[in-house]
C-alpha cells in the first residue's frame, strides 16, 4: 500500500450500489437448566453445533489456526462464533427490511432446532446473563488470545474488553450510503443519534445470574474497551464529515493484529497504522490492503465505516422484538426527510456531551440526558421520524405494510418508560422466580 487511494478505496461503495439491509444477530448457546454458555468443545459444545451446520446446510469451513470458528453458507450468509462462544447469524444483504428479516427469522429458528438436538437453547438479547467470566472457556481463536493480550497492556483502558469478547451480544444492521453527500447526511445523523438509540434499547440488566445494578451491561462494559476505538467515531459528528475524515482518524488508530499469507495472525508493532504506513510491519514489509481492510474490522465505533455502514452501539432486543432495531435505523437512514429531520434534532450536542451519556445509560437507560436534553423524548421523535420513512417506503413498493409494526414496542417503551432491561428485570423477580430454566424458556428461539 503506498498512496492514499488504497486507504480511501476500502471506503467507497461501487457505482452500482442500491440501499440494502444486512443483519446480524448474536445468540448466546445456552444449557437451558443453568443459563450456562456452551463450551468450545466437547460432544455438546459449540464446535460440535457449527460442525452439524456444515454439514446439513453445506457451505465452506472457516478456520484459525485449523480449528473450525465459522460456516460461510451457499446463499452468502454466514453462522461464525464470537471470542467467548456466543453464536452470530448474518444475512445476505436483502433489497427490504421485511424480507431481510424473514430470512432472519427462518437461519435462527432452523439454527435452534438444531442446537436444541445438541441439548442446548438459543438465546439472543444483550449480553450472557449466567455463569462467571473466571469459567469463560474462550474459542481457540489465535486472533482473541492476541487481543486480550493487547488489551491488558492497556491497563485501565482495556479492563473490560474480556467481559465484551465473552459476554456480550447485539443486533446490528448493516446499510448503505450511495455517495459522498450521502455519507455525509446518514453518518453524520447516526452517529449524533446513537446515545439515544443505545439508551432507548438497553437490554442486559442481569450478570452472573443476579441483577447487576446498571440496566445494561455490554454498554457498561464498552466503556473500557480501548476508548480509542470504539464508541463516539469522533469526525462524525461534523456537519460536513466525510471519508477523508474517517480515514484520517482511522490512521490513528493502532492495529491490533495482522495475517500474514500462511493464514497466521501476529500482533502488529506497537504506533499507529500511519506508523505502519512508515516503518512497516514486525518484518519490516509494508501493511497491504488487506491488513487495512483488517484493521478497519477492528474498529468498534457505534457506526462502523467500510463499504457499508454497520449500526453496532445497541443493546440486542429480546428475540420476539428483533425486528425493531433495524427497523429504527432503516426508517430514519433510507428516508432523505426523517434522516435530515433526525440531525436537526441530535446534532447540536457536542463530543463531551456524547460522552458523559454513554457513561451515563448503562445506568439510567431512558432517564439518561444527552446534553441538557432528555432522551426519552428525543427518543420519541426519532421513532416517529423512522416509522414515517417506513411508511414512506411501504407507499413505494420497497416493504410489505407490516414493517412500520416493528416499532410498536419501541413506541410501547418510550410510552411507559420501561425499557426492555427493566421489564426484565420485573419478570426476574415476578413469574420467573430467579430461575435461569426459567429465564432461559421465556427468552429462546
Amino acid at each position: 500500500m503506498t498512496d492514499r487511494a488504497d486507504l480511501l478505496a476500502a471506503l467507497t461503495p461501487g457505482p452500482d450500489r442500491t440501499e440494502q439491509v444486512g443483519v446480524e444477530v448474536e445468540c448466546g448457546l445456552l444449557d437451558p437448566a443453568t443459563g450456562i454458555g456452551a463450551r468450545y468443545a466437547g460432544p455438546r459444545g459449540v464446535r460440535a453445533v457449527l460442525e452439524a451446520v456444515l454439514r446439513q446446510w453445506g457451505g465452506e469451513p472457516e478456520t484459525d489456526a485449523g480449528r473450525l470458528t465459522g460456516v460461510r453458507l451457499p446463499d452468502g450468509s454466514t453462522v461464525t462464533l464470537e471470542h467467548g462462544g456466543q453464536i452470530e447469524y448474518s444475512s445476505t444483504p436483502g433489497p427490504g427490511l421485511g424480507k431481510t428479516m424473514d430470512e432472519v427469522r427462518a437461519a435462527l429458528a432452523r439454527l435452534a432446532d438444531l442446537a436444541a438436538g445438541f441439548g442446548l437453547a438459543l438465546v439472543p438479547g444483550g449480553n450472557l446473563p449466567f455463569g462467571r467470566l473466571a469459567d469463560v472457556e474462550w474459542v481457540p481463536m489465535t486472533r482473541g488470545a492476541i487481543m486480550r493480550r493487547y488489551f491488558a497492556d492497556l491497563g485501565p483502558d482495556g479492563a473490560r474488553a474480556p467481559h465484551v469478547m465473552a459476554l456480550s451480544l447485539s443486533t446490528q444492521v448493516t446499510l448503505d450510503f450511495l455517495g459522498p453527500e450521502d455519507l455525509t447526511r446518514k453518518l453524520r445523523m447516526q452517529t449524533a443519534a446513537a446515545p439515544v438509540v443505545s439508551a432507548l434499547l438497553v437490554n442486559s440488566p442481569l450478570h452472573e445470574g443476579r441483577p447487576f445494578g446498571p440496566l445494561s451491561h455490554r454498554s457498561w462494559a464498552w466503556l473500557r474497551m480501548d476508548p480509542r476505538r470504539t464508541g463516539l467515531l469522533p469526525p462524525g459528528l461534523r456537519p460536513d464529515v466525510g471519508i477523508e475524515d474517517v480515514v484520517d482518524w482511522a490512521l490513528g488508530v493502532p492495529l491490533i493484529h495482522y495475517r500474514t499469507e500462511d493464514g497466521r495472525y501476529h500482533r502488529a508493532p506497537d504506533g499507529s497504522f500511519a506508523d505502519l504506513l512508515r516503518r512497516g510491519l514486525s518484518d519490516g514489509t509494508p501493511p497491504t490492503p488487506a491488513h487495512w481492510a483488517s484493521h478497519l474490522s477492528q474498529l468498534w465505533t457505534d457506526t462502523r465505516v467500510r463499504r457499508t455502514l454497520e449500526l453496532r452501539g445497541a443493546d440486542g432486543p429480546p428475540h420476539p422484538h428483533l425486528a425493531a432495531l433495524p427497523a429504527l435505523w432503516t426508517g430514519l437512514c433510507y428516508h432523505r426527510a426523517s434522516c435530515d429531520a433526525a440531525w436537526e434534532l441530535t446534532g447540536r450536542h457536542t463530543a463531551a456531551e456524547h460522552r458523559a451519556a454513554r457513561a451515563e445509560l448503562p445506568h439510567r437507560g431512558l432517564d439518561t440526558r444527552l446534553g441538557g436534553t432528555p432522551v426519552r423524548p428525543l427518543a420519541a421523535e426519532l421513532l416517529r421520524l423512522a416509522r414515517a420513512g417506513l411508511d414512506a417506503r411501504v407507499a413505494a413498493g420497497l416493504e410489505p405494510p407490516h414493517v412500520p409494526g416493528y416499532l410498536d414496542p419501541l413506541d410501547e417503551i418510550v410510552a411507559t418508560g420501561r425499557t426492555f432491561a427493566e421489564q426484565g428485570l420485573s419478570r426476574w423477580d415476578g413469574d420467573l422466580r430467579r430461575d435461569p430454566a426459567r429465564w432461559v424458556a421465556a427468552h429462546r428461539i
